[in-house]
């Protein structure tokens, strides 16, 4: 296995944007079950990697989804996917830059501004911080609340032109379109409002917490969100 993706690795890089186009279709399907992690390491042109930090993720629909929003808040609130459905939608075309080097470019992306779901619970004056987790039982990152309530954060529903698969972390995720990939957490599923900063997942292993693209330390860790 890990000497012929190696393999279809070279013909990539010999043969071009084409070949790459081609290798991207054949490994996408297989890179969630790649315990060797070489497909990361291939060149798979403007295509978005799927990655997990846990064994498996559970999957949840528009009956069984919550997304509970706690803490420091005056109406702690807990959202069904009909709900966000139902609440002002935001269209962006942005980039999904990784940390790692790849990038994404002019994705379309839909969904409620995190500002919008944060108004609805009231967040409270000693409320300066986010700690966002994912229904994986693993991940969590953090944002500052300056950083959720920029314009282009949001609680995005849709992705690609369609709802936002599993793979991509659905059927809610976050995109964070001002910082790497890290601080876009898959499978949305809490948003905790605290008054300092708990470093997420990858951020006790090395990741800057504020991960502007550009303005972070970009070390090349092997991220996998």
């Amino acid at each position: 296995m890990a000497l012929g993706l190696l393999g279809l690795g070279a013909l990539g890089i010999v043969s071009g944007r084409h070949a790459q186009s081609a290798l991207s279709s054949f490994l996408e399907p297989i890179q969630l079950r790649d315990p060797t992690g070489l497909t990361s390491l291939l060149p798979l042109g403007d295509t978005f990697r799927f990655y997990s930090v846990t064994g498996g993720v559970p999957i949840r629909d528009a009956t069984t989804y919550r997304l509970e929003i706690s803490g420091l808040v005056d109406r702690p609130t807990v959202l069904t996917l009909a709900d966000l459905q139902a609440m002002p939608q935001t269209d962006l075309v942005r980039d999904f830059q990784c940390v790692t080097g790849w990038r994404v470019p002019r994705v379309h992306w839909s969904g409620v501004r995190l500002s919008t779901v944060l108004d609805r619970a009231g967040v409270q004056p000693s409320g300066r911080t986010l700690r966002l987790s994912s229904f994986d039982g693993t991940y969590t990152d953090s944002l500052t609340l300056d950083q959720a309530r920029l314009p282009d954060v949001l609680v995005a529903l849709k992705m690609l032109g369609g709802d936002v698969t599993h793979d991509h972390g659905g059927p809610v995720r976050l995109y964070v379109a001002p910082m790497y990939g890290y601080k876009s957490v898959k499978w949305l599923s809490g948003i905790e409002v605290t008054d300092a900063v708990v470093p997420g997942y990858w951020e006790h292993r090395g990741y800057d917490v504020d991960g502007f693209v550009g303005r972070s330390n970009g070390r090349g860790i092997d991220e996998r969100t």
